[in-house]
């Protein structure tokens, strides 16, 4: 697997409506796994080689978010990475904190019939793996931003001292994990460029906290 940047040429055309004022109720603004599974989440051939990659990138810690494309080969277009707010969970937040790190990183893909490219995102949180209303939030905003982005929504994985799992599917590892060092690249794999990191998404999260 291949993995690096693409080169964000092209700011996205959406409306800025996308960010207007939160709905009302929070407590809609979460999937439980049960509707998570049933979303038809296309899976990773891969987990462990994209959670491997992900993590070597980025050195998550707890709080850390890492949002990655794939293409349909399952190489990595583009990934950015941001410390959540310590804030009450929202997916509606969180969406807006996704969406505007996609525009950052990938033209969006809306012009397009059919999506080709996935967007997956790796949360590195402390506790175990059991699902979070945290990680609820988590889907209900990858969801909502992979749909404003023109991308399909992939894989939800979490990250936590106890090892990595792809939730909805229970896949997962004990390495790497929110303690494990980044793994070497292979001889053949060429180092990868400096993650985008913090920027627009930490500024989103400050007034959407603030609100």
């Amino acid at each position: 697997m291949t993995f690096g940047f693409a080169p964000s040429s092209a700011a996205s055309t959406s409306s800025s409506a996308d960010l207007s004022a939160a709905p009302a109720n929070p407590l809609a603004r979460l999937l439980e796994p049960a509707e998570w599974a049933a979303a038809g989440i296309p899976l990773l051939r891969n987990p462990r080689e994209v959670v491997s990659g992900l993590h070597t990138r980025h050195h998550p810690k707890p709080a850390t978010a890492v949002v990655a494309v794939l293409d349909p080969d399952e190489r990595l277009a583009a990934s950015a990475s941001f410390t959540r707010r310590a804030a009450p969970a929202d997916g509606w937040m969180f969406r807006n904190v996704l969406l505007a790190q996609l525009r950052r990183v990938i033209p969006h893909d809306l012009r397009r019939r059919t999506p080709v490219r996935t967007a997956v995102l790796l949360y590195c949180r402390e506790g175990d793996a059991r699902w979070t209303e945290e990680d609820g939030a988590w889907m209900w905003g990858l969801r909502d931003a992979c749909t404003l982005h023109g991308l399909r929504c992939g894989a939800y994985i979490t990250l936590t001292r106890d090892g990595w799992q792809v939730l909805g599917e229970g896949r997962g590892g004990r390495r790497p994990n929110a303690d494990s060092a980044p793994e070497p690249f292979g001889l053949s794999e060429a180092p990868p460029p400096i993650p985008r990191t913090g920027g627009a998404a930490s500024e989103v999260l400050r007034r959407a906290a603030a609100r």
